[in-house]
């Protein structure tokens, strides 16, 4: 019998009963200028550390950098589309921001899971987003995921 998620990748994600401690997934993104304005006028946080490179040459970061709930983004984008996937609901979150992202960095944000609790539908999974060795985003995602039961 074919496997539901090839047929349906996009709609489909793993169940419960799919998932195994170790199981791993990314998503990688390069951080664009358009990127950051976009995401400034969607959130609303016109922070000028994000926006004016006057502004931001004079604090801690030397220049723009990128909001921080952006590169958290790519990891809702590999928990809603990947691991566990379409189908999980994002319960909890905590988040360590390490280092700036910026515009023209490539961030890969990796979910891996840590812990599985079948009975309530619940997984635990480390998150971490990385600009090529460095690590920018760290934290631990609590979700519910669908069961075939």
């Amino acid at each position: 019998m074919d496997d539901v998620r090839q047929v349906h990748k996009d709609t489909e994600g793993y169940c419960i009963e799919d998932l195994a401690v170790g199981m791993t997934a990314s998503f990688a993104k390069t951080v664009t200028e358009a990127d950051i304005v976009l995401f400034a006028g969607i959130s609303g946080d016109t922070n000028p550390v994000h926006l004016n490179q006057e502004y931001a040459s004079g604090t801690m970061f030397g220049g723009r950098i990128a909001h921080g709930m952006l590169t958290v983004g790519f990891i809702s984008a590999v928990l809603g589309t990947r691991l566990p996937g379409p189908g999980c609901i994002y319960m909890t979150q905590n988040l360590k921001f390490k280092a700036p992202v910026r515009a023209g960095d490539t961030v890969t944000a990796r979910a891996t899971v840590t812990e599985l609790v079948p009975e309530k539908r619940r997984v635990v999974m480390k998150t971490v987003c990385t600009v090529g060795d460095t690590v920018v985003v760290e934290g631990e995602a609590l979700l519910m995921v669908p069961s075939r039961g």
